[in-house]
């Protein structure tokens, strides 16, 4: 299901919100690198220009790792990766939303493909 709906997520604070649509949550991953597999993250994503960030952004601080490919943005205050930005294989801006961030999304129901990033 390729949500057209804009959905909304938050840290735990709520300090940090956004929106997001055209979410593939029929796609979400997990993946055990060394920073998904300690977060529990299921991750889905979308087009970077289907993103809003409606509050927060002074509250957001980024981590990068390994090849510094992906902008990890968690909240300062709670601590909370909601999302984060990269790029798709083909060079196209996109987001990776922690499906466990979102309001009225259950990631426990979804089928995630399990990615092996510890041996990438």
């Amino acid at each position: 299901m390729v949500s057209e709906d804009k959905l909304h997520g938050s840290c735990q604070c709520g300090v940090v919100e956004y929106e997001v649509s055209g979410l593939d949550l029929t796609q979400s991953i997990t993946c055990n690198c060394s920073r998904c597999q300690r977060l529990g993250s299921v991750l889905a994503f979308a087009p970077r220009s289907n993103f809003t960030l409606i509050k927060g952004n002074d509250a957001l601080s980024e981590y990068l790792f390994n090849k510094h490919a992906i902008r990890h943005q968690f909240c300062k205050i709670c601590g909370i990766q909601s999302f984060s930005f990269g790029a798709t294989p083909d060079g196209g801006e996109m987001v990776a939303v922690n499906v466990n961030t979102l309001d009225d999304v259950d990631p426990r129901q979804l089928q995630s493909t399990h990615v092996d990033g510890r041996s990438s």
